[in-house]
Order: C-alpha cells, then structure tokens, then sequence
C-alpha cells in the first residue's frame, strides 16, 4: 500500500512526484506479466512466427487460407458496420476466393465507412487478443463473434463462399469450446486475432503503401479528401492498426492476472461444456428456483398442491 508522506502533499492534492510514484507503481505491476500471462505471450509469439512462414510458403499457405478469409470478412463486416451506424442501407457483403471482399452499401458518410474495413478488422483483432488472454472473456467473444456471424449471414444472402466460411469457423468454434473447458478456445480466440491483426497490417502495406491499388479503401478515401495520396492515408491506418495490436497485448496483460487453475475453476461455472458436471449441477439448480417460482404463484392463486 502507498503511505503519502508530509512532503507528497501539496495544498490538500498529490505532489506531481507522488503521483508519477503511483502511477508508475501500478502501471508496472499491471503491465507485469505472471507465468500463465507468459505462456499465452510465448503462444502469441509462436503463431506470428508460424503465420509470417505460413504466409510465404505456397502449399502450405493453404493451412491459414480459412482464417485469412475470416479476417478478410471481418474488413467486410467493419465497412457493413459503420454504414449501419451512419444511416446506410446494406445491399450485401461477398467474399472473393482470391481472399478479396466487397460491401454494397448506399448511403452512409464515406468518411467513416472506408477506414472501417481496415481499422475494424485490427480493433476487431486486437479485442481477441485481449480476450484471448483469459478463458471466460473467450467465450464472451466468441458469442459476440456469432453474433456478428449472424448479421454477416444475413447481409451475404447468397454468397456460398461466405457461408461457407462462417458456418465452418462456428463449428470450429463449439468444437474448440468442449475441448479442455474451454481453453482450447481461448488459444483459438487469441490465434484469430493475431490473424487478424497481422493481415490487416500487411494488407494496408500491401494495397496502399508498397503498391498502389485503385480500387483500394485507401485510394477511394484518397479521392474525397483530395488533401493527400493514398500512401499517406496507408500509413495513418498501418500507425493505429499498429497502435491498436499493442493495446490488446497490454489490455489482456492489465485485466486477466488470473493463474491457469482460476479461470479453470472459473470457466467450470461460467457457461459450462454441455454434459459436465457443472452443467449438471446448474441445470438442477435452475429447476429448483423455476419450481420454487412456481410453488409460490401456485400458493398465492390458492390452488391445491
């Protein structure tokens, strides 16, 4: 605990030296990571240097193949997104085999909507990382993530490749979910965003700043301000998609100091794998307050038991 000595107070207030102390004192111990917060870092580590040799290998490139279109659908879903929030009307959302994507909207602000596809992917990303960091927060997000799935379905209408694709990462998902008590899904949560985070990085590099892509976000983007090329506008979004895979390391380090047994104890009773004896024990709990529930409207109504 921080003891304030005389000289730390000025005028009723902190001296600026003792709460750079404070601060200083917490954001360490914060930041700090414990020996399961190692582990999952060391994984992380492991599936950038794993992604980074998928991505330049061609036949093995095909491994990560589903989850560079999940990110690509992510891209797609920010744009469907913020046109949601700006008044648009969704016409559609297609993915391309060719790990490409379109949104077909009318309406919106376009300059909100165009840096969605990629800011929103890496936000989208780096919330997975962070969660990835902690069992329950897994299966927070993957419910989210269905969520999202289910407007996503709703706005492909009939493109089978998007279906496709969602209705396999669901599967992979539930299977994932009853594997170890969930924490086979949170290394799948945190692989995804890592997926996402880094796709987003090397697709703004890629389409805006190594090569110039007409039809590019940043290129449309580009042709309405009219103030800078799209190179520039590439590397603002590189800078906050970066900004944006940092904060969700620090995020999960700052909020998820749980060991590995707690959130194994904590995810037997947090929405438990279906059959388990925690299930169990909470489905016979949920039977007993819906019959006390019922005993007394019963009583109250002076019916016979």
């Amino acid at each position: 605990m921080y003891n304030m000595k005389a000289n730390d107070v000025l005028d009723g207030t902190f001296s600026s030296t003792a709460l750079h102390r404070l601060l200083t004192r917490d954001v360490q111990s914060a930041l700090t990571p414990n020996a399961t917060q190692r582990t999952t870092l060391i994984v992380a580590g492991c599936y950038i240097l794993v992604i980074g040799i998928l991505w330049h290998i061609p036949i093995l490139s095909w491994i990560i193949y589903p989850f560079k279109l999940l990110t690509v659908g992510f891209h797609e879903m920010s744009h469907a997104f913020m046109g949601l929030l700006t008044c648009a009307h969704i016409h559609s959302i297609e993915l391309d085999p060719d790990e490409g994507g379109a949104t077909s909207m009318s309406g919106g602000i376009p300059y909100l909507t165009l840096p969605a596809g990629y800011l929103g992917s890496s936000l989208i990303g780096a919330a997975l990382i962070a969660c990835g960091f902690d069992t329950n927060a897994s299966k927070i997000a993957s419910i989210v993530l269905a969520v999202f799935f289910l407007f996503t379905l709703w706005w492909a209408k009939r493109d089978w490749l998007t279906w496709v694709l969602i209705l396999g990462m669901s599967g992979l998902i539930v299977l994932f979910w009853f594997v170890a008590g969930g924490v086979a899904l949170r290394y799948l949560v945190l692989f995804i965003g890592v997926m996402s985070c880094m796709y987003c990085l090397w697709d703004i590099i890629d389409d805006t700043i190594s090569r110039k892509v007409n039809s590019s976000d940043a290129s449309q983007f580009a042709k309405i301000c009219g103030c800078c090329p799209s190179q520039v506008w590439g590397v603002l979004w590189l800078f906050v998609s970066l900004i944006f895979f940092i904060a969700g390391v620090l995020v999960g380090l700052a909020a998820f100091k749980e060991s590995a047994a707690q959130q194994k104890e904590d995810s037997s009773v947090f929405l438990p794998v279906p059959g388990s004896s925690a299930a169990m024990a909470l489905t016979v709990t949920k039977s007993g307050i819906v019959s006390m529930i019922l005993a007394v409207v019963v009583g109250l109504l002076g019916f016979p038991m």
